[in-house]
This record gives structure tokens, sequence and C-alpha cells, in this order.
């Protein structure tokens, strides 16, 4: 395994493109996790960070959840701005989505690229707990893009 010496890290982040001001991460944050994801020790990025591993480990665990938060950002505005828009309502048999999924593309000349299993895996996966078996427990939005990616948004319950 490669020390975090043996890493140019500005020269990475600048490899990849990481810019500090069009980012949700900081700069530290890139640092850590271009680190971590090569499978640097968190002591032994601290070390070289001249701080604490638990500040390393807060560092990073602050920087995947900024990650997660813009993923999920992402896609909310992927399924807000999708061609096609299916509202499923609790109590939908998940069964049920494909067929109507397909003919809402269909009806927008889009092209969903999973097959009918993928769509209900895709759905039931996104949903997390709004699904239990085959029933939809929440309402939820199934939104697809121009390229047929599958985005899936749950009614949030107050």
């Amino acid at each position: 395994m490669d020390g975090p010496n043996d890493y140019d890290v500005d020269a990475l982040l600048d490899r990849v493109g990481f810019e500090s001001d069009r980012s949700v991460l900081t700069r530290r944050q890139a640092e850590v996790l271009a680190l971590r994801e090569r499978e640097v020790p968190q002591a032994t990025i601290a070390t070289r960070l001249g701080t604490s591993r638990a500040n390393v480990s807060s560092i990073e665990a602050s920087a995947r959840t900024n990650v997660e938060k813009a993923r999920e950002t992402i896609a909310f505005a992927e399924a807000l701005n999708a061609p096609v828009r299916v509202d499923v309502v609790a109590g939908t048999d998940l069964y049920d989505i494909p067929s109507r999924v397909y003919a809402a593309c269909d009806d927008a000349d889009v092209k969903v690229n999973q097959t009918a299993p993928e769509l209900m895996k895709s759905v039931s996966d996104a949903a997390g707990d709004a699904v239990s078996g085959r029933e939809v427990k929440r309402d939820l939005l199934v939104g697809i893009t121009m390229d047929g990616i599958v985005r899936v948004r749950r009614q949030e319950i107050d």
C-alpha cells in the first residue's frame, strides 16, 4: 500500500478538477477523501496533516455527508426537471409501476434503459421503507430523465 507521502494531493486534486469555490467540499475534506479513497489510514493522514486521527475521522464523515447531500440534490433536480414524471400513490402494487412508466415514456418519446424487473428493483431500492414487499406505502414520484435514468422521490411525511 502506498503511504500518504507517495501522493501529491495537490496534483491529484488538480488532475480530477477539484475547485473549492465550486464544490460542496472544503479543500481539506477533498484532501482527506482523496487519500482515504486510496486506502491511506486515517492515522497516517492525521500525521501528514498535523492533526488528530479523530479530527481526520470527523473531516471524512463531514465530507461523505456533503457528497451524499450533493447526490441527493442532483437526484431532486433531475426528478423535478424530468420530462417523464409518474405519480405513484400509496397502495400501488410495485408490479404495476413498470407498465405505467413505460406508457408515460412512450408518450414523451423517452427510452428507459431498464427491464421491468430492473425498474421495480430501482424503484424499491430508491424508495427505501416507502415500499414494503410489493406494496408502495408512501406516495412516490418516479421521474425519467432524457437519458433514461430513473429518479425516485418519496413523499415526505411531516
